[in-house]
């Protein structure tokens, strides 16, 4: 059993990546419906610093101080009232809500299911959140069928990779965005056709996609609207698209969405995992204490892959 304090990332003011201060803190007490984890691996999100910075103080403010992170992976240590499908010494994945930049952490039950034997912690940890993203927002929220086109704007990162290797899996037509460096990466993962965003008019031979899955947003949108036919379908998890140009278009936006993490749908993607049909990627791996550099390599983006935080040693 942990310790009365434990070591966690917290965060007491909105700003800067110099917010994220490594301190001791009581240890999180499971309460009904809950699972106590020792913590081997944070995943970092680009959520994780836009929470910092108040992106979210407007509709979903966390209560300062407050531990981020979302994904985890590690092992069950105590479980709540009423918890019957877990029990500690279990290896988990899934979604914390007490954040999980620390050594322990509270999850839900329902956002856990038993890790991927495959992988490690750290691969385990790459998957939660943008797989479940990747997921929801291609077939809950984009209702992409077989056949269908869908252009991925940014392939190669935390959440595009998973959604260009599902898009794949179901029969779609593939094509995804993403710079120089990382074109074989994203080939490699499915995409039938894939475009380096760096080159100017790099979408200009592009028309008529079913959907857009837009993980990047900005200016990247801005151009992607042109490749979208008439009442074509655009999902995007970085911007809140146009409504003046969708209504012109005839096109169906989801605007950001709260995405879902569920045992049903980790379990689902942990069997897919260890049967080889879904690959995993860790673009760059931390200590604890470097919460920080975490934070500003997500924020300047451009990676292949998921940051992590690696917290405990493999058992």
């Amino acid at each position: 059993m942990p310790s009365s304090l434990i070591n966690a990332i917290q965060v007491h003011a909105y700003g800067n990546a110099d917010q994220l201060k490594l301190e001791r803190i009581p240890t999180p007490e499971p309460q009904a419906g809950e699972v106590l984890v020792r913590v081997h691996a944070a995943g970092v999100n680009p959520g994780d610093w836009k929470v910092r910075e108040g992106w979210a103080k407007d509709f979903l403010p966390p209560t300062l101080p407050y531990v981020p992170g979302a994904d985890l992976a590690g092992v069950v240590t105590k479980v709540g009232p009423g918890v019957t499908a877990f029990h500690p010494g279990q290896e988990v994945f899934g979604r914390s809500s007490h954040g999980s930049y620390a050594e322990y952490s509270i999850a839900p039950a329902s956002t856990l299911a038993l890790k991927p034997r495959t992988l490690s912690f750290d691969e385990a940890a790459t998957v939660p959140v943008g797989a479940t993203t990747a997921w929801q927002g291609l077939f809950e929220y984009g209702n992409l069928q077989p056949g269908q086109s869908v252009l991925i704007l940014g392939g190669a990162g935390g959440v595009g990779l998973f959604a260009v290797q599902f898009a794949r899996r179901i029969g779609a037509r593939v094509i995804s965005t993403t710079s120089t460096g990382h074109m074989d990466f994203v080939r490699e993962l499915g995409a039938e056709t894939v475009i380096d965003y760096t080159q100017a008019h790099a979408l200009d031979d592009l028309q008529d996609v079913d959907l857009i899955f837009d993980t990047v947003g900005g200016e990247a949108l801005e151009v992607a609207w042109l490749t979208l036919k008439q009442s074509g379908t655009l999902v995007s998890i970085a911007d809140q698209p146009d409504e003046a140009t969708a209504l012109e278009r005839g096109v169906y936006c989801a605007a950001p969405f709260l995405t879902q993490v569920s045992t049903e749908l980790l379990n689902l993607l942990a069997h897919q995992i260890d049967n080889g049909q879904i690959k995993v990627a860790i673009a760059a791996s931390f200590s604890l204490s470097e919460a920080a550099k975490a934070q500003k390599l997500s924020q300047r983006g451009h990676g292949s892959g998921r940051i992590i935080l690696h917290i405990a040693e493999e058992a």
